[in-house]
């Protein structure tokens, strides 16, 4: 039965790209997928698109405040 050697794992120091680098793209891209489906789903209930746009970004702005730990 052959045997099967592990891949070898890259020590952090050795890494290319940081974690940060690497998930950023795809970060970016589910976040403006999201945006575009909230909004989409805002205005097809009948929000102006002003008006999603400002819900979406105040509810960010929640989200992140209480990340922050300042939320109410």
């Amino acid at each position: 039965m052959p045997t099967v050697s592990p891949a070898p794992i890259t020590p952090p120091d050795e890494h290319v790209v940081t974690a940060r680098e690497a998930l950023e793209p795809l970060y970016e891209r589910l976040e403006l997928h999201t945006d575009a489906t909230l909004l989409s789903a805002a205005m097809e209930a009948g929000w102006p698109a002003d008006e999603a746009t400002k819900a979406l970004a105040a509810l960010r702005l929640h989200d992140a405040l209480n990340i922050l730990g300042r939320g109410n």
